[in-house]
């Protein structure tokens, strides 16, 4: 869903109602091509203030806190890191820039983790990223 409202009542329906991601038309034209073409590839993006917001939400209880920490203790100190780039947010690319790494070894990473952790897609990893605290709100 690309749109100009950023509204979380937006964020949450588009995805209900099956959306592969929720981008604003604010984002830059370079990051808004390959975040669609990341959405073409199956996986869930969201402009990065959507899923700040969302993610930030989903941490109310102890016991997700307790079980996304267990889960993220099991991942190498790399994918802490690839990790917590899907949960502020960022596309394959931008976690890429970050890491120094190439967006194909990116890719590799998020699919070993979602793997691991027993994980469907890019979404329910940021939202583990953020219950574990590995991501500040």
């Amino acid at each position: 869903m690309l749109t100009t409202f950023d509204a979380d009542q937006y964020v949450l329906r588009a995805l209900r109602a099956g959306a592969a991601g929720f981008l604003v038309k604010s984002t830059p034209p370079d990051d808004l091509i390959g975040l669609v073409r990341v959405a073409a590839e199956g996986h869930t993006v969201l402009s990065p203030a959507a899923a700040r917001r969302l993610i930030a939400a989903s941490a109310d209880s102890q016991p997700a806190r307790d079980r996304a920490r267990k889960l993220v203790s099991s991942l190498t100190e790399r994918e802490v890191e690839v990790l917590s780039g899907l949960g502020e947010g960022l596309s394959n690319a931008q976690i890429a820039a970050r890491l120094f790494l190439s967006e194909a070894t990116v890719k590799g990473y998020v699919s070993r983790m979602l793997d691991k952790l027993g994980l469907d897609n890019r979404t329910q990893a940021g939202l583990l990223a953020h219950d574990a605290g590995i991501v500040s709100s």
